[in-house]
């Protein structure tokens, strides 16, 4: 154990997340996302809700300043009639930790969402999240000297 870490975050995670370079990405998806699919890594988190996980990976994980949205989430599909509140945590929790806030969100469409995590998330964290369209894709930023 470590003192000042998130027990939620588990050895392996914080291996990934240090591993991680500017412009990297992770996915967190929830409990319906084929994570396995689409992940070339997957780390699972049963149990915890994806607003506890972005916000124990949030204390040390900057967002890309270097583009406009860093964070990612599936957009609801055409004719879907599911309610999104979970997106307004997830704005919440963002501003904590970046001063762009909301200001750093996109919605991209379901299959781009699965292809992009395919391609481009280092690696995909499955959460047992029972909110629909709660995946979400972060990019990661440079780690600035202290």
């Amino acid at each position: 154990m470590l003192k000042g870490i998130p027990p939620i975050l588990t050895p392996e995670l914080l291996k990934v997340l240090c591993e991680m370079g500017h412009t990297d990405e992770l996915t967190i998806g929830d409990g319906n996302f084929p994570g396995h699919t689409y992940g070339r890594k997957v780390i699972r988190l049963d149990g915890h809700g994806v607003p506890e996980i972005l916000d124990a990976i949030l204390r040390f994980f900057p967002l890309d300043t270097s583009v406009e949205k860093p964070v990612a989430l599936m957009a609801v599909a055409p004719g879907d009639t599911a309610e999104t509140p979970i997106w307004d945590t997830y704005k919440e929790i963002v501003a904590r930790y970046d001063p762009r806030g909301a200001a750093c969100f996109e919605e991209i469409e379901k299959n781009a969402f699965y292809h992009r995590t395919q391609d481009r998330s280092s690696v995909v964290i499955m959460s047992g999240e029972t909110a629909l369209y709660a995946n979400i894709i972060l990019r990661k930023g440079v780690v600035l000297p202290e």
